[in-house]
C-alpha cells in the first residue's frame, strides 16, 4: 500500500509540473500577440506627394512665351544665337530629382530681360509629416522671408485674385472694386510724385486660383546713377512642388522705369502655364 501510495503521489506531482509549462507557454503566447495590437496603435505613415519627378526646366517655357518676355529674342538677327537664347541654361543642380532649374537673359534696343524659373519637389523624411505639409511649411517659410505688406482692411478675407485677370480690376488684385477704383484715380498723382512707385493694386501680395498657394513680389531697385532694374517673382505650391519664377527688367536708358503692370501680367500669366503643365 504504501508502494502504491508513492507512485500516485508522482503521478499528481508530473500533472502539476506539465499544467504550469502550459500555463507559461500561454503567457508567452498573449505577449506576442500583444505586439501586434501595440503596432496598431502607432501613427500610420503620412501620404507621399502627388509628384515623384519633376519637369524639364528649360523645356517648360514655350517659345511664344519667351518672345513675350523676353523681347529681345526676336531682334537676334544670327540665328545660332536666337536658337541659344530660346535654349536657355539649366541650373546647376546635384539632384535633379529634387530640385531643377533654367535661366534666360537677352539684350534688346531698350533693355537687358532676365528669366528664371526653379522647380523643387519636397520630400518629408518625418512619418508623421506628409510631403505636402512639409512643402506648405516651406512655402509659408519662403512668403514669410518676402515680407509681404499687409493687406487693406477693407479687403474682404478670401477674395480671389483671379490668375490672369488684369491686375486693378479688383478681382485680379484680391481687393474690392470700390478699392481698385480708388487706387487708379490715385495712380496718376502718385506716379507724377513718384515715378518708379508701384500703384497699391500692383502691390507685392497673395494670390488665389494658383496652385494650393501662391504669392507675388514686385521690387524696383534703386541703384543710383544707373537704370532701375524691376524684379517680379511669382512663388505657387502644387502639392509637394514649389515653383519659383523671377522676370528681371532692367532699362538701357538712365531713369526710365520697367512697367509693373506689364511685367506682372506676363510673370501671372507664365506661372499659370507652368501650373497647367504639373496638372496635366
Amino acid at each position: 500500500m504504501q508502494r502504491k501510495a508513492y507512485v500516485t503521489g508522482t503521478a499528481a506531482l508530473l500533472v502539476a509540473l506539465l499544467a504550469g509549462c502550459t500555463s507559461g507557454s500561454g503567457d508567452g503566447s498573449r505577449t506576442d500577440d500583444a505586439n501586434p495590437g501595440d503596432a496598431g496603435t502607432a501613427t500610420a505613415a503620412a501620404q507621399p506627394g502627388k509628384y515623384r519627378s519633376l519637369p524639364e526646366p528649360c523645356g517648360a517655357v514655350d517659345r511664344d512665351t519667351l518672345d513675350s518676355i523676353l523681347p529681345g529674342v526676336k531682334q537676334l538677327t544670327d540665328a545660332d544665337q536666337r536658337e541659344k537664347a530660346y535654349q536657355g541654361e539649366a541650373t546647376l543642380t546635384y539632384n535633379t530629382d529634387r530640385k531643377v532649374g533654367c535661366h534666360w537673359k537677352v539684350e534688346s534696343a531698350d533693355a537687358t530681360d532676365r528669366l528664371s524659373v526653379d522647380f523643387e519637389r519636397v520630400v518629408s523624411y518625418d512619418n508623421a509629416v506628409s510631403d505636402d505639409d512639409q512643402a506648405l511649411k516651406l512655402f509659408q517659410g519662403m512668403e514669410t522671408a518676402a515680407d509681404l505688406p499687409e493687406p487693406s482692411s477693407s479687403t474682404p478675407t478670401g477674395t480671389p485674385t483671379g490668375t490672369g485677370t488684369p491686375s486693378g480690376t479688383g478681382s485680379g488684385s484680391g481687393t474690392p472694386t470700390a478699392t481698385a477704383t480708388a487706387s487708379d484715380d490715385a495712380s496718376p498723382s502718385s506716379s507724377e510724385s513718384s515715378p518708379g512707385a508701384t500703384p497699391t493694386d500692383l502691390q507685392p501680395r497673395v494670390l488665389s486660383g494658383l496652385g494650393d498657394e501662391a504669392y507675388l513680389d514686385d521690387r524696383l531697385s534703386t541703384s543710383g546713377s544707373t537704370a532701375e532694374p524691376r524684379t517680379v517673382t511669382v512663388v505657387f505650391r502644387t502639392s509637394n512642388v514649389i515653383v519659383t519664377l523671377e522676370y528681371e527688367e532692367q532699362p538701357m536708358t538712365i531713369g526710365a522705369v520697367p512697367d509693373s503692370k506689364e511685367m506682372q501680367d506676363r510673370a501671372r500669366d507664365l506661372a499659370s502655364g507652368l501650373a497647367d503643365t504639373l496638372s496635366g
